[in-house]
């Protein structure tokens, strides 16, 4: 039997077949297809909501837009499509490609990013945290709501965990939080959230 490796699918064909479809990321070359479910979509939503609160609150010039793709400066064939992402408006004016698509290549422009894990959650866990840690971005939320990462990674029993990974001298240090755990965050240090919080019905 003869292995065929997929063929592997530049930036330039991925956003011309499926910048528009939010189903879609590429790494590497290789078509990613997400699944997300209402209850993912319904986690996503939450999470959204809450930070944007605070951004309001706190009075930070950020924003959350509903659509945006991650085109790492030092890749030819990846863009990631996170979850949730909060932007730095004032950096927003350095992004080559911002006002034509709604994509985002410097690290510095990404406040923060969360992925709400799916089937696909060996990416969440292991690519996305070395690829947003290059980029400098300074937090990144990872919310297994279904326990569905590796032991190694949300740890034995499995249980809903919200992974915040905080940028010390380039490296993600990680903490886990389960539920009924209050939530600390570095960008939001008056964020009042558990994990209950973000929970599906």
């Amino acid at each position: 039997m003869t292995y065929t490796s997929p063929k592997l699918v530049t930036f330039q064909q991925f956003i011309a077949e499926y910048g528009d479809n939010p189903n879609y990321e590429l790494i590497d070359g290789e078509l990613r297809e997400m699944e997300p479910t209402g209850p993912h979509e319904e986690v996503s939503g939450n999470v959204a909501g809450r930070i944007y609160v605070e951004i309001l609150r706190s009075n930070f010039n950020w924003m959350i837009p509903k659509n945006c793709l991650i085109k790492p400066l030092h890749t030819e064939a990846t863009a990631l499509r996170p979850d949730v992402i909060v932007l730095d408006k004032i950096e927003l004016n350095n992004e080559p490609l911002w006002q034509k698509e709604p994509i985002i290549c410097n690290g510095k422009t990404i406040k923060l990013v969360v992925e709400v894990v799916s089937t696909n959650w060996q990416d969440d866990y292991a690519r996305k945290v070395e690829e947003y840690a290059f980029l400098h971005i300074p937090e990144y939320w990872i919310i297994d709501f279904r326990a569905l990462g590796g032991l190694q990674f949300i740890g034995n029993p499995k249980q809903p965990t919200l992974t915040i990974c905080q940028l010390v001298e380039g490296i993600y240090q990680q903490q886990q939080y389960r539920l009924g755990d209050t939530i600390t965050s570095y960008l939001f240090p008056n964020l009042q959230l558990k994990l209950d919080d973000l929970m599906p019905n």
